[in-house]
């Protein structure tokens, strides 16, 4: 008889502390629920808001670090070094860049014609880098013989005077980005002065424009590399204060007032707002990550089965339709988010100006760390017009290794390069220079991948023809 009242007695002692434990549990939820929604929203709006973020960091480093602001020209005298912050910029062009509004009105932005030394090719981009016209050259709007490109702001009812391009923006700011061809033995210090004749002023101001000014990033730290910090959230505040709420965005801007971020307010975030920012963010960070080193996710195998060097997955119909990474059903936010997260300025027109091949892993499937020493041998014809150029990335920012002697090696640099008795070229990336090939190394120190660029591409389909090995190991 005693076993019996013991059981039943376990029996309610049991159950009651489950019954606390329910209660303690449901009580725990409550009010941990808050914060928990913030973390949650945190992480879908840094994914939605990728492509915009970087875009707002062109404008903030231009205004920190060159004392300039929105509709000035930045430029550079000669390329990229290591000490500039720019996602997967190139280090053998002199870029011309710059932010635009058009809160005030209609603004001309001005490209000058093809000459015999420099051409551009580029892009005029929204603020959420949806490209709204090629420059330049074929395919550009303006067929190399320059142009006045005239930027509506959204919904602008204008009765346009002949001459001019005329781009009509949902968003109030706007981007653009132009790298420079040389011709006929011209130089960086050539590419300088052309920019100097891109010239931008408001419509209301055509009969007598006002200088442009222009900004010289070459000597500065200049670096608009996206942050993922709560300063990343003061990005998003950035866009959605300064253009205007799009429709196919009023559900997700309507879920950021949990956070902190509500058109017309300022944005003063509590702590424990920030707190859930910043552990999104890093929800949101190691996601896109996935997206970028996943195959099939952000990039395929061009040689299927054969190599590791893979080019970008673009979303079906996305280069056909400009890279607005929309469709009538929906917004490509995953998509969208996969490939900003470590590129800018899609085109508008895909094709004709170079031709990227992406490397994240070594012949045998591991990714590149910083640690080990590789190996990737360029042959002796690679099928660019122009030059080859590979350069190292920081897995981390997507930007150059910061401090590195050097960033990339390009067929401009054989003259100084070891040469193989083919005629081929063998590249190294290592923490420090193997003996014998200082000439031919690419310092890393940090997990990285690389960017193989064929500048002016023989044809369409040269990759049916040829191919480029993988990237070796060696030990």
């Amino acid at each position: 008889m005693r076993w019996k009242i013991n059981l039943i007695a376990l029996t309610v002692a049991m159950a009651l502390v489950v019954s606390n434990q329910v209660e303690a549990q449901k009580s725990a939820d409550t009010s941990d629920i808050d914060y928990q929604i913030m973390v949650q929203r945190a992480t879908q709006t840094a994914i939605w808001a990728m492509p915009a973020v970087a875009l707002v960091d062109f404008k903030k480093a231009t205004i920190s670090e060159l004392d300039g602001t929105i509709n000035d020209v930045v430029y550079l005298t000669k390329p990229f070094e290591s000490r500039h912050g720019f996602i997967t910029a190139n280090d053998v062009t002199a870029y011309a860049w710059g932010n635009i509004s058009t809160a005030k009105g209609p603004v001309v932005l001005e490209v000058p014609a093809a000459s015999e030394k420099v051409s551009y090719f580029g892009s005029i981009v929204n603020a959420w880098q949806q490209p709204l016209e090629d420059i330049g050259p074929p395919p550009g709007a303006d067929k190399g013989k320059g142009g006045k490109y005239l930027l509506l702001p959204p919904g602008f009812k204008v009765d346009v005077p002949e001459g001019y391009i005329v781009l009509q923006s949902d968003t109030t700011e706007l981007g653009f980005a132009f790298r420079p061809r040389l011709y006929k033995g011209a130089t960086d210090a050539d590419a300088a002065k052309y920019a100097h004749t891109i010239k931008i002023y408001y419509l209301s101001e055509a009969a007598n424009p006002p200088a442009t000014k222009y900004l010289d990033a070459t000597p500065t730290y200049y670096n608009s590399l996206p942050v993922y910090d709560y300063t990343f959230f003061e990005d998003i505040n950035d866009v959605i204060q300064n253009n205007p709420i799009r429709p196919q965005d009023k559900a997700m801007v309507a879920l950021l007032k949990v956070i902190g971020i509500e058109k017309g307010k300022p944005f003063k975030p509590n702590e424990e707002q920030k707190r859930a920012m910043n552990e999104g963010l890093k929800l949101a960070f190691t996601y896109m990550s996935s997206l970028f080193t996943t195959p099939g996710k952000s990039m395929i195998p061009l040689w299927k089965g054969k190599s590791e060097w893979q080019v970008w997955k673009f979303s079906e119909g996305q280069p056909e339709a400009g890279f607005p990474y929309e469709t009538d059903e929906s917004i490509l936010i995953d998509e969208r988010a996969g490939i900003y997260f470590f590129v800018t300025y899609l085109p508008k027109y895909l094709g004709g100006g170079t031709f990227y091949l992406t490397g994240i892993r070594d012949s045998s499937g591991s990714l590149f760390n910083g640690k080990d020493t590789y190996k990737l041998n360029v042959p002796k014809h690679v099928p660019a017009k122009d030059f080859w150029s590979v350069i190292v990335y920081s897995m981390k920012t997507k930007g150059f290794v910061q401090n590195a002697k050097r960033v990339g090696l390009s067929s401009r640099n054989t003259d100084t390069m070891k040469k193989n008795d083919d005629d081929s070229y063998d590249v190294f990336f290592a923490p420090e220079a193997p003996i014998g090939h200082e000439a031919n190394w690419i310092p890393t120190g940090e997990d990285f991948f690389l960017l193989f660029r064929l500048y002016g591409p023989e044809s369409k389909d040269f990759f049916k023809t040829w191919s480029l090995g993988d990237v070796e190991l060696v030990k």
